[in-house]
């Protein structure tokens, strides 16, 4: 196991809310429904730079709350709310089921990507991340880089994933997501070997082209999908893929679907689509609703769950944050663990007749109870 020094510390108000004029809608958080008893929920703004950041810290139950930032477009507030708080939930299990030191936090920056980055900006997110104390870590997420990292740190110790450490982390979410994938085919189809399985990529950003790297490496065929047309011809190019278009990916004849995008993407719609066996990638929050985990298994199809399989980086943060300091290589090799990991969860399903994703649910509590305990 990973151990590295906790920082204790206060912390802020729960919610840092204000009075909107009459008319305008309110943004309800206690009663929101993926509301779990988080710890803190801090809502940060900058006018100067533009910041709009929201904090969330659902457990630090296990150890001060680690997860990345997010910086994404979203439609409305209502929408980042329901995405910080169900991302730092997952958090909370994914360092559980990874047998980390580390409680579960998430942050999201409203904005787009293409307009909005400024080093002023992720400086002044990094002064509202300090007012934290070190109940949560931030590092890397969609749309922030390695380089977005550092000019947080310049203003606060709290962040992970630091250039000159531990880095970036998508290489080490692709070795777990691969890792994940053949767990997969070996309890579904009794060989953990990909040679000429077909498996459906949709997504592919950083981690998403990384693992295709590793599925074309072991000679699996490739059938993939993304908004970035470019990537799709690289993929194409160097993996000898196949492309189809972005709804088209759900209705492929394949072994494996491995959804590496944006989340949500296994909901009422798409499941009956499905021609895959499996279900294995490392997008986050890949389930819309929980019952849609007892949907697929109900269609006969294995479900790795996301929170387990896509827990490489943060494996990798994990590492930079021990006292020892970082390691490459015994980092990687906590990052197969993963492998075993998953056929627990699968064996446990099977024997108690439930789906994967509820088994995984339970078992991070049963982790994260015992840890209370101790």
């Amino acid at each position: 196991m990973l151990h590295f020094a906790a920082q204790k510390s206060g912390k802020v108000p729960l919610i840092n809310s204000q009075i909107k004029p009459e008319g305008e809608s309110d943004v309800a958080v206690f009663n929101h429904p993926e509301f779990d008893n988080h710890e803190q929920v801090v809502f940060c703004s900058d006018q100067q730079t533009g910041l709009r950041a929201i904090i969330a810290v659902h457990s630090t139950r296990l150890g001060p709350a680690v997860g990345g930032c997010r910086l994404w477009n979203y439609a409305s507030d209502e929408e980042a709310i329901a995405d910080v708080l169900r991302l730092s939930r997952g958090m909370t299990y994914k360092n559980a089921m990874a047998g980390l030191p580390l409680g579960g936090g998430k942050s999201v920056i409203i904005g787009d990507a293409k307009t909005i980055k400024s080093e002023a900006l992720f400086q002044a997110f990094g002064r509202m991340l300090h007012r934290l104390s070190g109940s949560y870590y931030s590092a890397e997420d969609v749309n922030i880089t390695t380089g977005d990292i550092m000019q947080v740190h310049k203003v606060t110790p709290y962040v992970a994933g630091l250039e000159g450490k531990s880095g970036n982390p998508g290489p080490f979410t692709a070795i777990g997501t691969y890792q994940g994938i053949k767990a997969a085919a070996m309890h579904k189809f009794g060989t953990a070997d990909l040679a000429g399985k077909t498996i459906a990529v949709q997504g592919l950003g950083s981690v998403g082209f990384y693992l295709c790297e590793h599925l074309h490496k072991e000679g699996a065929k490739l059938i993939v999908t993304d908004i970035n047309q470019a990537a799709v011809d690289r993929a194409v190019t160097q993996f000898g893929a196949t492309a189809v278009g972005l709804h088209g990916i759900y209705e492929v004849e394949a072994d494996i679907y491995a959804p590496c995008a944006l989340g949500a993407t296994l909901n009422d719609d798409t499941i009956g689509l499905l021609k895959a066996k499996v279900v294995a990638g490392c997008a986050n929050n890949q389930l819309k609703q929980a019952r849609h985990g007892e949907m697929l298994r109900q269609r006969g199809i294995l479900y790795a769950p996301d929170y387990v399989i896509n827990a490489g980086g943060i494996i990798n943060v994990a590492c930079e944050m021990r006292p020892q300091g970082y390691n490459a290589d015994e980092s990687t090799a906590k990052v197969n663990q993963i492998y075993q990991t998953l056929l627990n969860i699968f064996q446990r399903a099977d024997a108690e007749d439930k789906p994967t994703s509820e088994i995984a649910d339970v078992m991070a509590q049963e982790i994260i109870s015992r840890g209370q305990q101790q």
